[in-house]
């Protein structure tokens, strides 16, 4: 604690302002504990960023973290990007304090001579993406925290490709920022440096998407009727336009929810994993009897796709089944065009349904498959030019299409879902009949996620002990099937537990563990990057003979993954 003690009371020294010294003081004085939260670490890089509470403290979103990141990162430029002018690009989204957060940023930047483009207003995560190369600029940042709570904020660095930071950058930044002390930090804007954009990027952005997510003149999409809402996010300013400008005229907006509002005030968490979150949507859709709903998370870059089940209910899909049918329908396209020359791929990570892996296998497609994150996607795109990138996407609800932009992408795969969902329709199916039949031709995937939220220092410590006890006394058996191999990504090894022979994996370390039986049950346990929680992934499948036994399997496979959770007594 005196340790912690020292850390603060340095943020009591004049280069803090008095606003801030008076926040610390007053935890010091009252309330030690959150002082020790907020003293314990320093805000990391994770693999979606730099996202916190915001607050006073070395581990919370502030001015002076912000400003330190940012003055490492300038720092890191200058030193390997040998420009006589860098550029940079910054966008934000409905938090609070986002756009005073972006100017700030923005100050630095500019104080270290780096020019600077600021969106003038909330846009979309991946529309700061496809800005990065449009612009030329040598680095881009958003500030943002997703679908975390209220109190979050966050920051997310993208480099010249358009996609999120990688190896060697993501260390070598943060190598700069740790070597960083407060003082150092330029926060005197050069104002002359900055310049504000809008609308001429947005007007090519959208133009981009409606390219690459509208696919088909023979499509009628008249016919299609949406429900869409924004969750209170960014995409209320990208996503309307581009469903009208792809020649979707039949959608409704959720207008409750249509109003940038970092409060989220309609729902407990502006997650479209959760059904909740999408419950208003969905009742607007039974009112007026829609095809479809589409929600998407505050920052536009993950989606949540409801679509009618044989019953003509609203079903939520998961993020594996609106990236395998998604998938499937790019594949099926290039195929049907004649673009099939044995030099494409998609893409996937480690936690998200084989089944990808088996569709793209069908048009004998490649599936590579990183770590978690989809800037391992984009970090593929890069590293294999001469490959053609078809589309991919990761079990947490994001999907990419092509590869004008580089990150996941809620606005262009809005535009694929309603395609996918509008030519089935017209040829008398739906987009769950389109999942059934993937079903049916490969093998009935059911995959499920548990989160266990574990706070703060002592949290952070149980989530390690998990997954040490895992690792060190390994699952042998699960729900009466023996455990064939145990992929530890942190050893970079994948032992078959029953021969007991060791294969490396060469993907970069990670804290994941992947256990997996013969018949494909699989078993994977990472810490999230982004919040206080360890996940648990489950995946297991079966045949499906015919749509008749679709209830009977699923009920099936859903009694085993629960069974699997009470033998792991994590109920």
């Amino acid at each position: 604690m005196n340790d912690i003690l020292e850390k603060a009371k340095k943020w009591l020294t004049p280069i803090f302002d008095t606003e801030t010294q008076a926040e610390i003081q007053n935890l010091i004085d009252n309330n030690p504990k959150d002082l020790a939260d907020r003293f314990y670490k320093d805000m990391e890089f994770g693999t979606g960023g730099m996202r916190g509470v915001m607050g006073a403290g070395t581990n919370r979103i502030n001015k002076y973290t912000l400003g330190r990141a940012t003055q490492g990162l300038s720092n890191y430029l200058i030193e390997n990007v040998k420009k006589a002018q860098l550029k940079v690009v910054i966008a934000f989204d409905c938090r609070h304090n986002s756009k005073k957060f972006a100017k700030i940023v923005a100050d630095v930047l500019s104080a270290n001579n780096i020019k600077v483009y600021l969106f003038e207003d909330l846009r979309a995560t991946p529309e700061l993406s496809f800005a990065v190369r449009h612009l030329g600029c040598d680095a881009g940042i958003v500030l943002t925290a997703s679908h975390n709570p209220p109190e979050y904020n966050g920051y997310k660095v993208y480099w010249a490709d358009g996609g999120q930071i990688v190896p060697p950058h993501d260390a070598g930044i943060i190598g700069d920022v740790n070597a960083l002390d407060f003082s150092q930090i330029k926060f005197e804007a050069n104002e002359d440096l900055i310049e504000i954009i809008g609308k001429d990027v947005d007007d090519v952005f959208i133009k981009a998407s409606v390219k690459n997510g509208s696919l088909s003149k023979k499509i009628e999409r008249k016919n299609l009727k949406i429900v869409f809402t924004s969750l209170h996010g960014t995409s209320i300013v990208s996503v309307p336009d581009a469903l009208a400008k792809a020649g979707y005229t039949d959608v409704h907006i959720v207008e409750e929810q249509s109003v940038p509002d970092g409060d989220f005030p309609t729902v407990k968490s502006p997650n479209p994993e959760e059904p909740e979150a999408l419950k208003m949507a969905t009742d607007l859709a039974d009112k007026i009897g829609a095809d479809i709903v589409i929600g998407t998370d505050p920052d536009c870059d993950r989606l949540g796709v409801a679509v009618r089940d044989t019953d003509g209910k609203m079903k939520l899909m998961n993020g594996n089944q609106t990236m395998v049918v998604m998938t499937e329908f790019l594949l099926k396209k290039w195929k049907d065009e004649g673009k099939m020359n044995g030099k494409q791929f998609v893409g996937s990570t480690i936690v998200s349904t084989e089944l990808v892996n088996d569709v793209a296998a069908n048009y004998n497609v490649e599936t590579k498959v990183g770590l978690t994150g989809f800037k391992w996607i984009a970090k593929m795109v890069k590293d294999f030019p001469e490959l053609d990138f078809i589309g991919g996407g990761e079990e947490s609800f994001g999907y990419m299409v092509g590869d004008f932009v580089r990150d996941k992408d809620a606005v262009t795969a809005t535009l694929l879902a309603c395609e996918v969902a509008a030519l089935a329709k017209q040829n008398g199916s739906s987009f769950y009949q389109e999942l059934l039949n993937i079903y049916i031709d490969n093998n009935f995937y059911k995959e499920y996620l548990i989160s266990i939220t574990k706070k703060g220092m002592d949290g952070a410590a149980e989530i390690q002990q998990m997954l040490s006890d895992m690792r060190n006394n390994p699952i042998l058996e699960i729900d009466g099937e023996k455990i064939e191999t145990l992929c530890d990504y942190d050893a970079s090894t994948k032992k078959n537990l029953i021969t007991g022979e060791v294969t490396k994996i060469d993907l970069p370390k990670s804290n994941v563990l992947i256990y997996q039986t013969a018949s494909g049950t699989r078993i994977a346990a990472r810490p999230s990057g982004t919040e206080p929680k360890i996940k648990f992934y489950f995946s297991v499948n079966t045949s499906l003979d015919t749509i008749e036994n679709v209830e009977k399997v699923e009920s099936e496979l859903d009694a085993k993954i629960q069974r699997i959770i009470k033998e792991m007594k994590l109920n």
